[in-house]
């Protein structure tokens, strides 16, 4: 079943300001939360993060139904792209180097600010690029 185009953009704005506040506090409590964020998405769905949750029960009944939709299979890859690099970022902040912390978040924060802003989900191109990829192998 095909989600709401507005879900995962909406988490990425979500997404954006935790990192965001992630870079400006250093806080690694906050990472370890956009890091389960990541991982629930990965494992459920956009649809099934928190964010995700969120967009449907507050969002989503004030600003009408939706008019494009997209398959889930490619937003819930950029949330296990996102794991990686929140994953890494957390060891980083937790363990060292501190620049590993530093660097893992940014990229995630660029990744999720491009989606937000833009519209344009790395991790969902990704996803496309393999399969297409793979398509052309076969």
């Amino acid at each position: 079943m095909d989600i709401d185009v507005r879900g995962p953009r909406f988490g990425a704005a979500v997404t954006t300001v935790v990192l965001a506040a992630v870079l400006i506090t250093s806080s690694t409590w906050l990472l370890a939360w956009q890091t389960l964020a990541f991982a629930l998405g990965a494992a459920g769905g956009a649809a099934r993060s928190p964010y995700g949750v969120l967009f449907r029960t507050l969002v989503r009944p004030r600003i009408g139904p939706p008019t494009a939709f997209e398959p889930p299979e490619p937003p819930r890859f950029a949330q296990a792209v996102g794991l990686v690099f929140a994953g890494l970022g957390l060891v980083g902040y937790a363990l060292g180097p501190g620049w590993l912390g530093l660097a893992a978040t940014g990229a995630a924060l660029a990744a999720a600010f491009l989606n937000a802003v833009f519209g344009y989900c790395l991790g969902c191109e990704m996803y496309l690029l393999g399969r297409r990829v793979t398509v052309r192998t076969e």
